[in-house]
C-alpha cells in the first residue's frame, strides 16, 4: 500500500514538473482530473429539487442585494415562459393623438410601405430607407404601434417565419426597442444604411468604416520612445473563465440535438421527430448543442485548483471573466429575473471555487432584452433602462468581495465597466463591449459617433491616468474588436483600435475577448494596421475558451503565467473536458475528465527566446511561421475549438491563409480585407 502510493505521489509529481516551464515560482498541476460522481451539494445551502444522477438540481438561491428568494418556476423546465412580461419603454410621442387617429395613421403608414416595397423603380437599400422613413413617423407620433406594425409587415413580406416576425418585433420582445431606434435614427443617411444591413444584407450593403477625427482625442501626445517595462522575474498565475452560460432550465434526457432553439430542454425536438420523442438522450453533464447545466459548470470548477496548482492557500494572483454567464434562449423565454438568478448564480460558485478576486465583464446575454444596452444620452430617460443590471452586478461584485464600494459605484455609472488598481499594481479596465456589439440595436443611431455612449472616452481617461501614474493596464472586454469582423461595428472598434495604438505598448499590456466560444487571438499594431510586420505588432487580444460547449465545441478554461512587473503573458495553459465521451461517462461511478490541452509557448515555439513574454511581436512571428508551415494552422484550428470531435478541418491553403488574416485583424476594417476561406 505504501509502496503504491509512494508511486502515485512519484507520478503526480513528475506529471507536474513535465508541464511545468523553465521557472518554479508558477508551476502547473495535474495533467488530467476526473471528477468524483456525484453533486458538490454544499456550494448551494437550500434546494426545492435535490440534484440526483439522473435530474439537474433546483437550488434555492437567496440574493442578498436583492433581498430575495428566486421562485422554482424562474428556472423550472416544466414552467419555461412564452412571454417576457417586463416593463417595456418607449419614446416620448411628438404629438397626443387618439386610438382611432392612431389607428389611421398605421393604416396608411402600412399601405405607403406596401407600395414602397412594391415599386420596381428603386434598390432594395433606398427601398429600406423610404420605409424606414415611413415607419419613423409612426414611432414619432404613435410609438405603441410600432411593435405590431412591424410584426404585420414581416409576415406579410414574409421577411421571416411567422414565429420568427413575433421574436423579432413583438414589443415585449424587441419592438420596443426598434421603436426607440426608428423614433431617434436619421434613416435617411449612414443610420438607416447600417440598420437595413442589419435586417438584411440583401437590403443595404453594409457602411464602410468611416474616417475617424482624432482632433483632440487624446488629452496628450504619446511620448517619445514609449516602451514595455521590464519584467520582474517574479510569475503568478491568472484564471481566465469566459462564456459560463449556465442553463438552469436545463433537462437530462431531452433532446440534445434538437432542430431550433436550445437544445436539451423539454420543449424542443429533433427534426423529423415529435416531442415527447428522443434522438440523442442529453446527458447529466451537458452536450454538443446545449449549455451548461449545473453539474458540468461544477465539474469545471472543481477541476481548475488540481489541474492548475492552485488552492485556498495558495490561490490565483487574479482571475478574470470575460462575460456571458446567461444561457441562449429564445428572448420571449428571458427575463431580468432570469438573468440576475443567472448571474448571482455563477457569481457565487466563483466565490465558492476561486480563492482570488474575479474581474468580470458584462457578456451580449448578460442583459434583457439579450444584447441590449442604452447609451446614457438617450432622449426621453432612456437611458437609464439597463440600469437595473448595472446596480445588480455591481452590487455582487461588492458582495463577493472583489470590488469596493467606490469601484462598485463606478461601475453602476459606467455600464457595469470599472477601472481598478489590482494588489500586484496592474490597473484593471473593464468595458460593455455591447456599445459596438451589431445586435445591440441602440447602436443604430448617430452612426457617425463612434462613441455615443461615451464607454471609450472613459477607457482613454483611464489609460492616460495609467500613463501618467507609470501604471501597466490589462483591458478587459467581451465582444472582440476583430478576428473575422462579424460581430461588433467598424466605427467603434477603429476608435478602439487607434487607442490601443495611442497607449501600446508601454502602458496596455494585454488584451482579453470571450464571445465566440473558441480559442483565438488577434494583434493590434501601430497606425492603425497600415504595416503589419513584426517590428509594428503592439499589443495582442487574447480570446478565452468557453466553458459551455455550444455549439460543437468541448468545455474549457486557461491559465496566464504572468510577470508581476511587466505584466506580460509568458505561457498560457489550456484545458478541455471532452464533450463526445460524456455520452458513455455513466454518472453513478465518475464525473468527467479535465486534460490538460497544450502550452502556448511549447506549441509555437517560433525560435522565440525563453526569457522574452508571448507578446504581440512574439504573436506575429507565430503567423509568419502558420505562413511558412500550414499544419500549425492546422494545429491551431483543432485548438480552436479545445480539440473537439466536431470542429471542421482547415487544410486548405485559402483557410490557413484567411485564419492568418484575421490574427492580425484587431478591427472589422482590417478584417473585412481578409479572403474568404
Amino acid at each position: 500500500m505504501y509502496l503504491l502510493l509512494y508511486m502515485t505521489v512519484l507520478a503526480t509529481c513528475y506529471t507536474v514538473l513535465a508541464i511545468a516551464q523553465s521557472t518554479n515560482e508558477a508551476p502547473i498541476g495535474l495533467s488530467a482530473y476526473t471528477v468524483r460522481a456525484g453533486f458538490p451539494t454544499s456550494v448551494f445551502s437550500s434546494y426545492y429539487i435535490p440534484p440526483t444522477a439522473t435530474k439537474e438540481p433546483q437550488p434555492a438561491l437567496y440574493d442578498p442585494v436583492l433581498n430575495i428568494t428566486y421562485p422554482l418556476n424562474l428556472t423550472n423546465p416544466d414552467t419555461i415562459p412564452s412571454t417576457d412580461d417586463d416593463p417595456i419603454f418607449f419614446p416620448q410621442p411628438a404629438v397626443n393623438v387618439s386610438n382611432a387617429t392612431a389607428a389611421s395613421i398605421v393604416q396608411a403608414a402600412i399601405a405607403n410601405i406596401t407600395a414602397i416595397i412594391q415599386s420596381p423603380a428603386s434598390s432594395n437599400c433606398t427601398k429600406c430607407q423610404n420605409a424606414l422613413s415611413v415607419a419613423k413617423i409612426v414611432a414619432q407620433t404613435t410609438p405603441q404601434s410600432v411593435p405590431a406594425m412591424l410584426v404585420s409587415l414581416c409576415q406579410a413580406f414574409k421577411f421571416k417565419s411567422k414565429a420568427t416576425c413575433v421574436e423579432n418585433y413583438a414589443a415585449t420582445n424587441f419592438g420596443a426597442i426598434w421603436t426607440q431606434v426608428l423614433a431617434f435614427a436619421a434613416v435617411e443617411g449612414l443610420d438607416g444604411r447600417y440598420i437595413c444591413n442589419q435586417l438584411s444584407s440583401t437590403f443595404c450593403s453594409q457602411p464602410t468604416t468611416s474616417p475617424l477625427n482624432a482632433t483632440g482625442l487624446f488629452p496628450k501626445s504619446k511620448p517619445q520612445n514609449a516602451t514595455a517595462p521590464k519584467a520582474s522575474g517574479k510569475r503568478v498565475k491568472v484564471l481566465h473563465l469566459s462564456d459560463f452560460h449556465l442553463d438552469p432550465r436545463y433537462v437530462v434526457g431531452s433532446e440534445a440535438n434538437c432542430s431550433s432553439g436550445l437544445c436539451c430542454r423539454p420543449n424542443v425536438q429533433a427534426a423529423g421527430l415529435n416531442l415527447p420523442q428522443v434522438q440523442v438522450p442529453a446527458t447529466l453533464y451537458g452536450a454538443f448543442r446545449c449549455d451548461t447545466p449545473y453539474y458540468l459548470g461544477l465539474a469545471a470548477l472543481q477541476s481548475i485548483g488540481p489541474l492548475t496548482g492552485t488552492s485556498a492557500e495558495d490561490p490565483f494572483a487574479w482571475s478574470i471573466y470575460t462575460g456571458d454567464l446567461v444561457s441562449h434562449d429564445r428572448q420571449n423565454q428571458l427575463s431580468r429575473a432570469y438573468v440576475e438568478y443567472t448571474e448571482y448564480s455563477v457569481y457565487d460558485m466563483f466565490r465558492s471555487y476561486i480563492g482570488s478576486p474575479v474581474f468580470a465583464v458584462l457578456g451580449n446575454h448578460d442583459s434583457n432584452p439579450e444584447a441590449i444596452d442604452a447609451p446614457r444620452s438617450e432622449p426621453d430617460g432612456l437611458g437609464q433602462q439597463f440600469s437595473w443590471n448595472y446596480d445588480h452586478v455591481a452590487g455582487l461584485w461588492q458582495n463577493n468581495g472583489w470590488l469596493n464600494s467606490s469601484d462598485a459605484a463606478e461601475a453602476r455609472l459606467h455600464y457595469g465597466a470599472y477601472s481598478v488598481k489590482n494588489q500586484y499594481g496592474l490597473r484593471i479596465i473593464t468595458l460593455n463591449t455591447d456599445f459596438w456589439y451589431k445586435s445591440n440595436f441602440l447602436n443604430y443611431y448617430n452612426m457617425t459617433d463612434p462613441d455615443v455612449s461615451g464607454m471609450q472616452a472613459f477607457l482613454i481617461q483611464e489609460l492616460q491616468g495609467a500613463e501618467d501614474a507609470g501604471e501597466r493596464v490589462w483591458i478587459l472586454g467581451h465582444v472582440l474588436t476583430g478576428w473575422d469582423g462579424t460581430n461588433p461595428l467598424p466605427n467603434p472598434t477603429d476608435l478602439f483600435y487607434q487607442i490601443v495604438d495611442r497607449y501600446s505598448p508601454h502602458v496596455i499590456a494585454n488584451v482579453f475577448f470571450g464571445h465566440t466560444h473558441e480559442d483565438e487571438f488577434m494583434i493590434y499594431y501601430s497606425n492603425n494596421g497600415s504595416d503589419l510586420s513584426s517590428a509594428t505588432a503592439l499589443t495582442t487580444g487574447w480570446i478565452g475558451p468557453s466553458v459551455t460547449p455550444l455549439n460543437n465545441l468541448n468545455s474549457g478554461f486557461r491559465v496566464y503565467e504572468v510577470d508581476t512587473g511587466s505584466f506580460d503573458v509568458y505561457d498560457a495553459y489550456t484545458w478541455y473536458a471532452n464533450v463526445s465521451e460524456f455520452q458513455t461517462l455513466d454518472p453513478t461511478t465518475t464525473g468527467p475528465t479535465y486534460r490538460f490541452e497544450y502550452s502556448t509557448r511549447e506549441t509555437y515555439p517560433a525560435n522565440w527566446p525563453a526569457e522574452a513574454p508571448l507578446n504581440a511581436t512574439y504573436w506575429h512571428v507565430v503567423t509568419e511561421a502558420m505562413e511558412a508551415d500550414r499544419s500549425l494552422v492546422s494545429t491551431f484550428n483543432s485548438f480552436q475549438g479545445k480539440t473537439s470531435v466536431k470542429s471542421p478541418n482547415c487544410t486548405s491553403a485559402a483557410c490557413a491563409q484567411a485564419k492568418v488574416c484575421y490574427m492580425r485583424s484587431g478591427s472589422v476594417a482590417l478584417a473585412q480585407r481578409c479572403p474568404k476561406g
